[in-house]
């Protein structure tokens, strides 16, 4: 894999309460040098972004529900919808934790059905925190949001308790059969973890470090 190839596959993450637009613009600037898969910003800054780059590879994402997800359906479809409208092509939503555990897994599955069917240019990809959930939960999630039509099951919002675990990405992966891809986030600040996480499945990484990430690859390839 080259430095270009591993960069495609990182969502470089400005998401911290405190990033105002100057940070969201100068972190822009040097996502270009490496074509990241996407810049995931606030929804407040998605206009920045787009237009920061307007004609740059790399694509704008941002947040729905974050990061708790327990806000009303017709508000994360009102927020994906605007997003979009304001220059995201990419749109990680965050599963309704509330309805979920508490066994409405019909409200959670139209929940996401409904966002998906409100961007349908756009890709959809949810946010289970896996380390709210035990395995026979994960495995419900992951039939919820591929019967909903999301194209990525995304492990954390980096303010859970846990981020991304390797055997997590490896039971997430088998559980979706290719029926969709996996996402990694939350806690992934190293080139050995990036590494880590792609062996065990995952298709896209998410991660504030993606730049450090990239630049540690001394090689012209690696494995």
């Amino acid at each position: 894999m080259t430095r270009e190839a591993l960069a495609r596959k990182i969502d470089l993450t400005i998401l911290s309460p405190l990033a105002a637009g100057a940070d969201v613009e100068a972190l822009a600037k040097k996502a270009l040098a490496y074509s990241f898969a996407t810049l995931c910003v606030p929804p407040c800054h998605v206009p920045l972004a787009a237009r920061c780059l307007e004609k740059s590879p790399i694509k704008v994402s941002t947040v729905v529900g974050f990061p708790l997800g327990y806000e009303a359906a017709e508000i994360k479809v009102l927020a994906a919808r605007k997003a979009v409208d304001e220059g995201a092509q990419e749109v990680d939503m965050v599963m309704n934790h509330s309805a979920f555990h508490g066994g409405e897994f019909a409200l959670v599955e139209d929940e996401i059905a409904a966002v998906v069917t409100a961007i349908p240019e756009a890709i959809v990809k949810v946010i289970i925190e896996t380390s709210y959930l035990n395995e026979a939960q994960k495995t419900r999630a992951v039939e919820i949001i591929i019967k909903a039509g999301a194209r990525f099951i995304k492990t954390s919002t980096g303010f859970a308790p846990d981020g991304a675990a390797v055997e997590d990405i490896r039971l997430l992966s088998q559980l979706a059969a290719g029926r969709a891809g996996i996402k990694a986030s939350g806690g992934i600040k190293t080139l050995p973890q990036t590494l880590a996480m792609l062996r065990a499945g995952a298709g896209r990484i998410g991660t504030s470090s993606g730049i450090e990430i990239v630049k540690a690859i001394k090689e012209k390839e690696i494995d």
